[in-house]
């Protein structure tokens, strides 16, 4: 990662940004609140990841579905959209739509009900059928801005995507700050992982630096969420950016 001389930052008081031409509200860590569309935007959930792994014999506390769908609730009691879009991995494998334990279920149900739920595939999750609720899509295309689960390079419109769990890594006032991250650049905006039981890629990857698909002089930040709002951290420099 740079360091901390060469990272510039800007704290934001209100949590609301323009991207794409629309407005959007950090909302949580982890969740875009989309306001022309009344929509939360989430992405990696994965849910029963905690159960694919058990099924080879690597045991996890098995809450991990219901604490995600928890946290989605939570947001929907604050901001009461009208549609959750989820970005792709949305189960932890195709067959964790079936395995949704009952209380996840019932949860999910009620959100789907309450919601217009979008479902857009993932590479973890391709056969999502939404059997608790909702359409599924491969991607979406709302008010100009195409919603996948993974960037595609070359695409001149807006696009907003998950797939690489971003997370912002750097010594801050003497202290190793982590936290999962935003990378928003003029048409890119992927998405940290939502669910409880995700790891992440530090926002410095080379992966997560090719999928910016930046041209020369375009700016890649990392958004993190904060208390009073969020921060925004350069990770290039202008026209310094290196495919």
């Amino acid at each position: 990662m740079q360091s901390p001389a060469t990272i510039r930052i800007a704290a934001d008081m209100a949590h609301g940004f323009e991207f794409g031409g629309q407005q959007f509200e950090v909302a949580g860590e982890a969740a875009l609140y989309w306001r022309a569309q009344n929509a939360l935007l989430v992405s990696d959930l994965h849910l029963e990841k905690a159960s694919a792994f058990a099924l080879y014999g690597q045991m996890l506390p098995p809450y991990d579905s219901v604490a995600t769908l928890e946290d989605i609730s939570a947001l929907c009691r604050t901001y009461r959209p009208a549609k959750i879009i989820s970005l792709g991995d949305n189960f932890h494998d195709d067959d964790g739509e079936h395995r949704l334990a009952e209380s996840a279920a019932a949860l999910l149900v009620d959100l789907a009900r309450e919601t217009e739920w979008i479902w857009i595939t993932g590479n973890h999750d391709r056969a999502v059928s939404a059997i608790w609720g909702g359409k599924a899509y491969d991607e979406l295309a709302l008010s100009g801005i195409t919603l996948r689960h993974e960037a595609q390079g070359g695409d001149p419109k807006p696009e907003i995507s998950g797939h690489f769990h971003p997370k912002f890594r750097q010594v801050l006032r003497g202290r190793m700050v982590k936290r999962r991250c935003f990378v928003v650049t003029p048409r890119k905006l992927i998405m940290p992982a939502f669910g409880a039981l995700t790891g992440g890629l530090d926002v410095q990857d080379p992966a997560i630096l090719k999928a910016c698909d930046v041209g020369d002089g375009e700016l890649v930040e990392a958004v993190v969420a904060t208390q009073a709002g969020y921060a925004r951290f350069a990770l290039n420099g202008a026209g310094a950016f290196a495919k």
